[in-house]
């Protein structure tokens, strides 16, 4: 039972971190396009 517990934190783990990545790599590329990250969103010139 502890397994599965481990298991379902490490995937919950895993996907929060490439949601974070993933933001993280859209901000930079917002950022290089000379666009402006507000509230989540890109917006551009």
């Amino acid at each position: 039972m502890f397994r599965l517990i481990r298991l379902v934190i490490f995937v919950m783990f895993a996907f929060l971190a490439g949601i974070l990545f993933e933001r993280d790599n859209q901000k930079n590329l917002c950022d290089q396009s000379g666009g402006t990250w507000s509230s989540g969103l890109c917006r551009g010139l």
